[in-house]
């Protein structure tokens, strides 16, 4: 009897252990998704409103690359690029400040960066937004090389574009300024682990779609 009742006390607490790893485990993988998304949100933020206030001159000035196609179209443009970058890094720039107050009060529970606050959060803000607008610029000359039009959908290639570019110039960046000594580590290595590099690419193309399907039916009410 006593050894019955010894195995179910066991049975028991092998069920309550199994369940607090489980659950440290869904705390983590919670904590991975939500830093991700806010170390790539200027980038989202910089592309999204590229978009949104784009018009005007286009960058390639109309003109038109050996093979008779527009370099890069009528839907990149300086008014994009310009406030695409500055929307999206007052984002950042908020994103930092609003970071940096939760860390000193002790409240940041879930460790958000804050960018390594004022002013080397400009040149790593400024390198994710930048950079989003860059690689989307990239991929739009090769799209129209491969015969795509605008608009016409590129699986994959249209939604990270933006974030393969902010991630590429934010590490050259950061490596620019560990080499420079400004700083003594390298901050994209520091904060993007290879598990916050795939929840990035997994949720990015979905939330893309989702965003492009909302912008095209609320342009179609606008008229």
């Amino acid at each position: 009897m006593k050894q019955l009742c010894l195995q179910r006390h066991e049975d028991r607490e092998e069920k309550v252990n199994r369940f607090k790893v489980t659950r440290v485990s869904l705390l983590v993988q919670y904590e991975i998704i939500i830093q991700a998304l806010w170390l790539i949100l200027p980038a989202y933020a910089a592309n999204g409103c590229a978009v949104l206030v784009g018009g005007g001159s286009p960058i390639d000035f109309g003109k038109k690359w050996r093979d008779g196609k527009r370099i890069l179209g009528d839907g990149k443009t300086w008014r994009g690029l310009f406030f695409g970058s500055l929307l999206g890094s007052i984002v950042g720039f908020s994103q930092a400040t609003a970071a940096k107050y939760l860390t000193e009060h002790g409240l940041n529970m879930i460790n958000l960066d804050y960018f390594e606050g004022y002013p080397l959060m400009i040149p790593i803000i400024l390198s994710l937004c930048i950079g989003a607008l860059l690689g989307d610029l990239i991929e739009s000359f090769f799209k129209r090389r491969v015969g795509k039009e605008r608009g016409e959908d590129w699986l994959l290639f249209d939604q990270l574009d933006f974030v393969a570019g902010a991630l590429i110039l934010a590490l050259i960046t950061s490596g620019l300024l560990q080499l420079t000594g400004v700083t003594n580590y390298n901050w994209f290595l520091k904060n993007f682990t290879l598990w916050h590099l795939l929840v990035i690419l997994t949720v990015t193309p979905g939330i893309h779609i989702l965003a492009n399907t909302l912008h095209r039916r609320f342009k179609q009410k606008s008229f």
